[in-house]
């Protein structure tokens, strides 16, 4: 059995037609639709302008280069201001913290030197074994090779 799913009520149907609903449609033709059209428009007139000045009979191709060139650095130099601003920002930072720090980064090398010798032991004693029984094939080499000529 398929459940039939019943009509729609009448008012939800149809469109409100209210004045704010009424206001928010022209508002948003008026805000969003039309400079998007008319931008769009703009592009493809533009696009047009340069592509028919660029490749006229005497078009001069080096120009057009050089302001398409400036065109699209000027995004990239926005672009590093703002990793400029934001390193300069954590320099900035950096230097403060080192103001509050000082002690507390003498603690912590303290104990990363601690820390380095337990490590540096552990690395001797895992390889220990290792060079004995390098030590030990050494002397086992050494030896047969003195036995036989």
């Amino acid at each position: 059995m398929s459940a039939k799913r019943p009509d729609l009520p009448q008012r939800l149907k149809t469109k409100p037609a209210h004045y704010s609903y009424l206001k928010h449609r022209r508002q948003a033709t008026r805000q969003i639709v039309l400079p998007v059209a008319l931008s769009a428009l703009a592009l493809v007139a533009l696009t047009a302008w340069i592509g028919y000045a660029t490749f006229n009979q005497n078009g001069d191709v080096g120009r057009w280069a050089a302001i398409s060139t400036i065109w699209i650095v000027i995004p990239i130099m926005f672009g590093g201001l703002i990793v400029l601003a934001f390193l300069g920002a954590l320099i900035y930072g950096m230097a403060r913290l080192l103001d509050v720090l000082p002690h507390y980064t003498n603690v912590a090398q303290n104990y990363v030197f601690i820390a380095r010798g337990y490590i540096l032991r552990g690395a001797r004693a895992a390889v220990k074994p290792i060079r004995a029984v390098n030590r030990w094939m050494q002397t086992a080499k050494t030896f047969f090779e003195r036995i036989v000529p």
